[in-house]
């Protein structure tokens, strides 16, 4: 029997195979892959870079970006707002192209999230060799810069022969599409393997549908966690960011409503209920509020709905301190079900939510649990209200700015930050009011992250106002996707808050006895440190040479004024504001474990050793 074929280089039958698959769940198809970005250099330009330009852009749409570590970001902030159901595609060249990947795939990896890496690669026939930009290895001949992917990606293959993609971009998609897989998937490319021609079947180019599975729970594992909820005085739901993969939210309103259970989240799993809603208790652990974290310390019982149990969550092991706590740990990955010795539910968390709701029909906490986490949520509110308060004279605080941006976004805007103090105020004080609005990228918290993320969100919805909050040290990072921001007319919000110098470390720095060394922008004094006056660098000047609208803003008044006039603007627009480094955000109600030096024989780091040992005894293992 003769098969019909088609004459293809590798890379232009790889792109005519992504523009053919699709996932699909809850009856609803969507493309797999929404598009590629990509950087040109001898590594890919003739091969997937002829590629794209042969196919087109109604074939497959394509973003041009300026530094590889963004176009990663991009793409996973694209993939995380459309809850993971639909990628982006990364091409690079050898070389440092490739090598700046390994950042933004680290931070995908760690946070559950899909993105396709296509990294050139030195020729497969080894005819030039060593090829500019080429790792040589004096016993590993096959070694190639791209090893450096093979860690922080859940599925890593190089594809040496034209024939061999078939296999292998198969299992790519499948990893990409496994909710509980998922992850960086890294297809190393090599250069001429990139241009050699094949007969390919036509089959290969028929479209593809991934369906994404929900799962429903082990009837053995949902009777005992029914059983563990039925009999707990205190339980507590932590919302992960697996609340929003899943499209969640109502399933977990449903059963708080129903059961009165109340809910504190996760840096991921923020707005899984909206913040005014009865059950919803804000942020929990380090960054969490002082009402969640209160409630976390005497709770008998932890339902974890697809969250990780980060360091920060568990308050370094510190947070759950009821000699019994147990956990009931619903996730649709083992590896996370298992934590904390916890009875594991293995499901996806809509269709586990709902089955733990049916099977607790009938079942409520005592009135007096309600009554007690809701007098400490109206106390919370008062702080949140106090924190945000400043006379429209006043040059605001850090959380004074986040008030005046909760007094112009509407309810589907989209909130984006990833690091430095901003998460901490955020996680404390933000007022979620619709499931995609808080996006903190705090799996890897990747300075960086937040512009080209925005690029990518407001790709994922284009009608949505999406706003970048990010501080000084992180802008300084990777400012270079303004630039894209402008070029492709998307009218993202960057709201830029100056405060010379590293904050959150600052911070930590002082709490830890490192006297805030080295976290300051600031001039050399006399006795060689950084001591001396600011540096006269003008962000706002640096964000308008790359294209954007920028408004300065200096009081209160004149920020809500320029954020009011960013919202409506259709193009890039940068909010410029310098804050008062006087605190309003409350300090943290739970530990983190940032070990101290043991011997020192400057006084803050000897005060800090001593509270530091207060601090750990609390810490356990939950067996």
């Amino acid at each position: 029997m003769s098969t019909t074929t088609r004459r293809l280089t590798t890379a232009q039958a790889l792109v005519r195979f992504l523009a053919a698959q699709y996932s699909e769940r809850d009856g609803v198809r969507r493309r797999l892959i929404t598009g590629t970005w990509g950087i040109f250099g001898h590594g890919n330009v003739a091969g997937i870079g002829q590629a794209l330009l042969e196919a087109g852009e109604d074939v497959m749409p394509f973003h041009q970006g300026r530094n590889e570590q963004a176009m990663v970001h991009a793409a996973v902030g694209h993939a995380r707002h459309l809850n993971r159901l639909s990628a982006q595609a990364i091409t690079t060249s050898i070389g440092p192209g490739a090598t700046n990947l390994v950042t933004g795939a680290a931070l995908a990896t760690i946070n559950r999230l899909p993105v396709l890496l296509l990294p050139g690669d030195s020729f497969a026939t080894r005819t030039a060799n060593p090829l500019l930009q080429q790792l040589e290895h004096p016993v590993e001949a096959d070694l190639s810069v791209n090893d450096t992917l093979r860690p922080v990606s859940r599925y890593f293959d190089r594809v040496n022969r034209p024939e061999a993609l078939i296999p292998s971009v198969l299992n790519a998609m499948r990893v990409l599409a496994d909710p509980a897989e998922t992850g960086a998937v890294t297809l190393a490319l090599p250069q001429d393997v990139q241009a050699q021609a094949h007969d390919w079947p036509e089959r290969f180019f028929a479209e593809r549908v991934w369906r994404v599975r929900r799962p429903a729970p082990d009837p053995a594992e949902l009777a005992a966690a029914v059983a563990a909820i039925r009999t707990a005085r205190r339980p507590l739901i932590v919302a992960g960011g697996g609340v929003h993969h899943s499209e969640a939210e109502a399933a977990l309103q449903a059963l708080a409503d129903a059961t009165g259970i109340p809910v504190a989240s996760t840096q991921a799993g923020k707005g899984s209920l909206r913040h005014d809603h009865p059950a919803d208790l804000g942020g929990i652990g380090h960054t969490g509020t002082a009402v969640s974290n209160d409630i976390a310390r005497t709770a008998d019982l932890v339902i974890g709905v697809g969250t990780r149990y980060s360091d920060f969550t568990t308050a370094s092991g510190t947070l759950f301190q009821y000699p019994n706590v147990c956990f009931v740990n619903l996730n649709i990955t083992a590896l996370d079900a298992h934590k904390l010795a916890g009875h594991p539910l293995i499901t996806d968390a809509r269709t586990g939510l709902k089955a733990l709701a049916q099977a607790l029909s009938g079942h409520r906490v005592d009135a007096s649990y309600e009554a007690e986490y809701r007098a400490g949520r109206a106390r919370w509110d008062a702080v949140v209200d106090a924190a945000y308060t400043a006379e429209d004279s006043a040059v605001p605080t850090q959380a004074q700015v986040l008030g005046a941006l909760d007094t112009v976004v509407g309810d589907d805007d989209v909130v984006i930050n990833a690091a430095g103090s901003l998460p901490g105020d955020l996680h404390k004080l933000w007022r979620t009011r619709s499931p995609r609005q808080y996006h903190l990228e705090y799996g890897y918290s990747c300075m960086g992250y937040e512009i080209p993320a925005a690029i990518g969100v407001q790709l994922a919805n284009p009608d949505t106002p999406v706003w970048s909050l990010v501080g000084d040290g992180t802008y300084l990072m990777m400012p270079t996707e303004i630039v894209t921001a402008v070029q492709e007319g998307l009218p993202v919000n960057l709201v830029l808050v100056q405060n010379h110098g590293y904050a959150s470390i600052g911070g930590l720095s002082e709490e830890t006895g490192g006297e805030r060394f080295g976290t300051a922008y600031r001039y050399r004094a006399a006795d060689g440190t950084f001591t001396g006056d600011p540096l006269p660098v003008d962000l706002a000047a640096n964000a308008a040479s790359l294209g954007m609208d920028v408004i300065r803003a200096r009081t209160v008044g004149e920020l809500r004024q320029a954020l009011t006039a960013a919202r409506a603007s259709n193009r890039p627009t940068c909010v410029h504001v310098e804050t008062d480094p006087t605190p309003t955000a409350p300090p943290p109600s739970a530990w983190w474990d940032v070990p101290v030096a043991e011997v020192a024989s400057r006084e803050a780091a000897a005060a800090a050793r001593e509270r530091y040992d207060d601090e750990v005894t609390a810490r356990r293992h939950h067996l």
